[in-house]
């Protein structure tokens, strides 16, 4: 079992080493500063420093007029953001969990993304929901869930899934300052993961443009959230058997980047999806589908390796099971090899 400390080539110049979660935290600290338009609002977010410890310190450095506690009332809170957006502030709402995201899916999925296009371009809607979401953590069927796909239907609606510490700090600032809603998921296993991290406003991440984390030649593997590090664990395993896997980091779900991903796969000839989420309806299928339907040409059948259809366990061996493990991805990435 890996260390929670990335492994990866060295750190960039000012580069610091840092958690998932501190770098969410930053992310918002940084956004704060650079303009006083951008406010938090959600669940248990102020005083004590939000349910997974990413609001740490920023009610006290900004005051109650920017960072404010809701009720557990997230469509309410989500619709009232769309109203501070119209009027010229850019809030940041937080979902506890991203299984609660559906309780918002009126004010998320109907309301922000299409605001524009019904005011003929007049308004923008620049609100960034971000939820904290996926397994690992024992917490049951109703708070396990990634959710990051289910919004993929909703046009006007951008959506960004952080898989390292820079994806977390850099996915973040580019939605807070983008003029158009994005939801941002990050993953509750990789809160205390390290990585290195670059700050500044000149960090945010290219919005609809995905990472290659790892080059390779021999098979793609495109993965989400905490499955790209287990997809690099994967590739590491796989270096020493003699295949070159090159890993990409999805980053944007929508929209999806399918230039970085097909430029590879043109290279390598073999795709393997990697995704904390049922493969139906998900990002995933939608990659395999538009390659298959653009006419590009693969040495085998794509693989997704997926949740089963059952729902997630409260039990850790049949939790532990169920989430795609760095074993399944490297088999699945033999198998397209075979």
């Amino acid at each position: 079992m890996s260390s929670p400390t990335e492994s990866s080539p060295p750190s960039p110049a000012g580069a610091e080493v840092i958690t998932y979660r501190e770098a969410i935290r930053l992310a918002l600290d940084d956004a704060m500063a650079a303009d006083e338009t951008v406010l938090l609002l959600g669940e248990d977010i102020a005083k004590a420093g939000g349910p997974f410890k990413t609001t740490v310190g920023l009610y006290e450095k900004y005051g109650a007029g920017r960072v404010f506690d809701t009720p557990i009332a997230e469509n309410g809170f989500c619709g009232i953001a769309l109203g501070m957006a119209l009027t010229g502030l850019r809030p940041v709402t937080e979902i506890m969990f991203s299984d609660f995201l559906p309780t918002a899916f009126d004010a998320i999925a109907m309301e922000l993304p299409r605001w524009r296009f019904m005011s003929g371009g007049q308004t923008s809607a620049p609100v960034t929901v971000r939820a904290s979401g996926g397994g690992g953590g024992r917490f049951g069927a109703q708070t396990s869930s990634t959710g990051e796909s289910w919004f993929l239907q909703f046009y006007g609606l951008k959506v960004a899934a952080a898989g390292s510490p820079q994806g977390a700090y850099g996915l973040l600032r580019a939605a807070i300052a983008h003029n158009n809603p994005v939801v941002v998921f990050d993953h509750k296993a990789m809160h205390l993961r390290k990585g290195p991290v670059v700050r500044g406003d000149d960090q945010l991440a290219e919005v609809g443009k995905a990472v290659v984390v790892r080059p390779g030649s021999d098979v793609t593997v495109v993965a989400s959230l905490l499955m790209v590090h287990r997809s690099l664990e994967a590739a590491e395993e796989l270096a020493e058997e003699g295949i070159d896997v090159e890993v990409i980091d999805v980053s944007w779900l929508r929209p999806l980047d399918m230039a970085t991903v097909a430029e590879s796969v043109a290279r390598t000839g073999r795709l393997v999806i990697a995704e904390e989420q049922y493969h139906d309806g998900g990002w995933g299928s939608a990659i395999i589908s538009r390659l298959a339907t653009s006419g590009s040409a693969l040495a085998a059948p794509p693989v997704a390796v997926s949740m089963p259809e059952v729902l997630i366990s409260h039990s850790p061996p049949l939790e532990d099971a169920m989430i795609p493990s760095a074993a399944r991805i490297a088999d699945a990435v033999r198998s397209v090899r075979a």
